[in-house]
C-alpha cells in the first residue's frame, strides 16, 4: 500500500454486459481525504461502477489502484482496504445491533472478544448509535438501520470506503446526521466514494464529485467546475436599483448573454448565459452610468434541473 497515492485510480474501465455498455472507458481520480460524490441518472453505469471498484465484478477491461494497491493482482489486499455499504443492505431481525455488529467482527478476525466489544463501541460511537446497541435490529428506523450499516463498513479501518445510494429514504434529519458522520470520516484520512442519483443530496455532502450518463464522464470537480464543464451557465439575474429603472433595464437589454428581461420595479429582471466576468460587467457598467444599485442577485439552475436536463438527453438518445 503507498500512502502517497490516490485513494483511487481508474483508468480506461470497461463493463460490457453482452452487447450492452454499462461503462465507457472511465478515467477518474479521488485523492485521499475526500467525500467523492458519483451522480447519475437511472443506467449511467454507477452501480457497474461500484461492482468493479468493490472487486465484485470482473470489468471487460481497464485498471483500478486502489492506496497504490491493484486490486486485480492483489485481491487480498485490496479487499482489506475496501469497506463497502450497498444499497438498502439488509440487517438480521432476530439479532440485537451489538450481536449483529460483534459477528461481523468475528467474521473480519478483529482479536479477541474484548477488543471485537471494544471497536464495535468505537464504531456505534462513530455513528452516534450508542444507544441503541442493546435494541433489537428490526425495531431500528430506517435512518438507524443505515448508521448501523455504516458501523458494519468501519468495523475493520478501512481507508476507501464506497457507499452506494446511502441517503436513500432517508428523511433530512438522517441526511444531515449521515453528511457529518462521512466528513467527519474524511478528516480522519479516509476516503468516502458515494453514489446517488440526487446530485443537490451530494452537492451539500461532497467535496468533489462527478456526473455520469449512458457509461461516459461527463464532469468532474467540485460543484462550480461540475456546473461550469455541464455548460450550465445558464441564471436568473436580478437587480434592484434605487432609481432610472427603465434606462437601466434598456441598457440591458444590449448587453449580450441577457434575455427576458422584465422590469418589476425597484428589481430589473433577467435571464443571463454568460460567463461570470460578463456578469461582473453588467454590474460595473450600471453603477458606472450612475445609476445607484442596491443589490445584484443571481439564482443559478438547481443542480436537479441539470441532472434533468442529463436524463432528458439520455431519453432522446435511447
Amino acid at each position: 500500500m503507498n500512502l502517497e497515492a490516490p485513494a483511487i485510480e481508474v483508468r480506461d474501465l470497461r463493463v460490457d454486459y453482452g452487447n450492452f455498455i454499462a461503462v465507457d472507458d472511465l478515467s477518474l481520480t479521488v485523492p485521499r481525504g475526500e467525500v467523492f460524490g458519483l451522480v447519475g441518472p437511472n443506467g449511467a453505469g454507477k452501480t457497474s461502477t461500484f461492482k468493479v471498484l468493490t472487486t465484485l465484478m470482473q470489468p471487460t477491461y481497464g485498471e483500478v489502484v486502489l492506496n497504490g494497491v491493484d486490486i486485480f493482482e492483489d485481491l487480498e489486499t485490496a479487499r482489506r482496504i475496501i469497506g463497502y455499504m450497498p444499497d438498502l443492505a439488509p440487517v438480521p431481525s432476530d439479532l440485537k445491533v451489538g450481536e449483529f455488529l460483534e459477528f461481523h467482527a468475528a467474521a473480519y478476525g478483529l482479536g479477541n472478544r474484548t477488543e471485537r466489544r471494544e471497536r464495535v463501541a468505537e464504531c456505534l460511537e462513530e455513528v452516534a448509535m450508542t444507544p441503541q446497541r442493546d435494541k433489537w435490529c428490526k425495531e431500528l428506523s430506517r435512518g438507524q438501520t443505515q448508521r448501523v450499516v455504516l458501523a458494519k463498513t468501519l468495523l475493520h479501518r478501512p481507508t476507501v470506503l464506497i457507499l452506494d445510494e446511502p441517503a436513500s429514504g432517508l428523511d433530512p434529519l438522517a441526511r444531515r446526521d449521515l453528511r457529518n458522520v462521512l466528513r467527519r470520516l474524511a478528516k480522519t484520512g479516509s476516503t468516502v466514494f458515494v453514489s446517488s442519483h440526487i446530485l443537490s443530496e451530494l452537492a451539500e455532502m461532497c467535496t468533489s464529485l462527478c456526473v455520469m450518463n449512458r457509461g461516459r464522464l461527463l464532469a468532474s470537480g467540485d460543484v462550480d467546475q461540475v456546473r461550469q464543464q455541464l455548460g450550465s451557465t445558464e441564471r436568473t439575474l436580478t437587480a434592484t436599483a434605487l432609481d432610472r429603472h427603465e434606462e437601466a433595464a434598456a441598457w440591458l437589454e444590449g448587453r449580450a448573454g441577457v434575455h427576458s428581461l422584465r422590469v418589476e420595479q425597484p428589481r430589473i429582471i433577467f435571464g443571463f448565459n454568460g460567463t461570470d466576468e460578463a456578469q461582473a460587467d453588467l454590474m460595473t457598467g450600471l453603477i458606472a452610468m450612475g445609476i445607484r444599485m442596491r443589490a445584484f442577485e443571481e439564482k443559478r439552475s438547481s443542480f436537479e434541473d441539470i441532472l434533468v436536463e442529463v436524463a432528458e438527453s439520455n431519453r432522446q438518445l435511447s
